[in-house]
């Protein structure tokens, strides 16, 4: 998906994006509550935060409420979702906003965590995949954590067909079978660029990545990611 589609895409959704994603992911509050467990500090505990594709604002919110002496700066490619992610976390003083491309974003400096909701799978390659987790890591302060939310594909057909049919039984609990099969599985299949979870366990073992895990999966969406040693 190009950056300027991928930028129309959110900006076009980003008021309905809060309803329509708990329609479209499965058990997605769940989800991102996972990998804010994940996070090894104490809740008083001042550490720096970036939130990479951070939508309307939902995962620093969470982040925020758990560890609310945090350092988030989130960034986003819309600036609509950017836009809504400021009222959603306007009681937090500590947040900076940046409107960019994740994949030319400078980080311009070390973080103690960084995390990703259903973002990096927008990035076409399995090569940009690769090169954006090499600058995450370089980006960690020794012991910083890295994690991803988002989606993959199985590791043969039959469990990708198997997660698909997963997927679609969800989406149909609260969306038209008409809908689903019109609108999201047809987006999906032209925007979204997913890579097997077992090789991208495989490159941030390569990159130098420890202590990697998937700390939770449902299906074709998962959430994993490791350590900077």
């Amino acid at each position: 998906m190009a950056p300027d589609r991928v930028k129309n895409h959110f900006e076009s959704e980003a008021k309905e994006f809060d309803r329509i994603i708990l329609a479209l992911i499965p058990y997605y509050p769940e989800m991102i509550q996972t990998l804010v467990d994940a996070i090894p500090f104490g809740s008083p505990e001042s550490f720096r935060v970036i939130d990479l594709g951070c939508g309307t604002g939902t995962v620093a919110a969470l982040v925020l409420e758990a560890f609310p002496n945090a350092r988030v700066t989130c960034i986003d490619i819309a600036e609509n979702m950017i836009a809504i992610a400021r009222t959603k976390l306007a009681a937090y003083p500590l947040v900076n906003y940046t409107v960019a491309d994740f994949n030319e974003f400078e980080f311009g400096g070390k973080y103690d965590v960084i995390v990703s909701s259903l973002a990096l799978h927008h990035l076409p390659t399995d090569g940009n995949k690769k090169k954006l987790y090499r600058r995450i890591y370089e980006s960690l302060n020794s012991g910083g954590i890295f994690y991803n939310a988002d989606v993959v594909l199985g590791s043969n057909e039959f469990l990708k067909a198997l997660y698909l049919g997963k997927w679609r039984q969800f989406m149909g609990r609260s969306i038209s079978i008409d809908e689903v099969e019109g609108k999201w599985i047809p987006k999906h299949n032209e925007e979204d660029h997913p890579a097997k979870l077992t090789d991208q366990l495989e490159w941030l073992t390569e990159i130098g990545f420890a202590d990697i895990d998937v700390l939770w999966k449902y299906g074709n969406f998962a959430v994993y990611g490791g350590t900077r040693r």
